[in-house]
């Protein structure tokens, strides 16, 4: 389903089956040799998720790119999975857009687990103006999405994502405003033995 030009919701697109197999890859990388935690952004504040990035780190101080996580502990950024890369590639195609994705972001929201409306614009300059998309999938319990306008003060709609969901925005959609206002603690499918949510929002920092 289209919700704005450039953006996409997708519902239930993955299967159970492709979810368990989803949730397992993730759990072995946030509990990994480089683990999943909480980042401590500029002005000292600290996130509501736990964060692990892969193919290149996010840092919350510089809100830069980097290869190793200089906020936290240095460690290198984990590879990305070639699974993630194709199923981030499937379902950006699915929506009618390019991706050769070359990161990830995967966070880990509890009960009280919540993102704050922001742009996704720290990405490269051609990326960015190429309108390459983000693209987002979600497992476990439900969120409230929030999906704004090009500015903050634009009205704001609230969605909710569901175990399977994904969502693609690029294109005139690439820099809406959005964020999630709430998890939905008890409303993942219960063959999925989670509580709580993944969220993996694929990139592409370069064209």
């Amino acid at each position: 389903m289209e919700i704005a030009p450039g953006a996409f919701h997708l519902q239930r697109y993955l299967s159970i089956a492709d979810q368990r197999a989803l949730i397992a890859e993730c759990r072995a990388l946030v509990d990994g040799p480089v683990p999943a935690y909480v980042p401590v952004v500029r002005g000292g504040g600290r996130m509501h998720v736990r964060m692990l990035c892969l193919g290149l780190h996010w840092n919350g101080k510089t809100y830069a790119y980097e290869p190793t996580r200089a906020d936290y502990d240095d460690l290198p950024a984990p590879p990305l999975p070639a699974s993630f890369r194709r199923l981030a590639r499937e379902i950006a195609a699915s929506a009618g857009m390019p991706f050769e994705p070359d990161l990830c972001i995967l966070n880990y929201y509890d009960g009280e687990g919540r993102m704050g409306l922001h742009q996704d614009k720290d990405e490269g300059e051609r990326s960015i103006a190429a309108g390459l998309p983000v693209v987002s999938v979600s497992l476990g319990d439900t969120a409230r999405f929030l999906f704004g306008g090009l500015k903050r003060r634009e009205p704001v709609e609230s969605r909710l994502l569901e175990s399977g969901d994904a969502v693609v925005f690029g294109g005139p959609a690439r820099l809406r405003y959005h964020g999630v206002s709430r998890i939905i603690p008890g409303t993942a499918p219960r063959e999925l033995d989670l509580e709580g949510r993944f969220n993996l929002t694929f990139r592409q920092y370069d064209v």
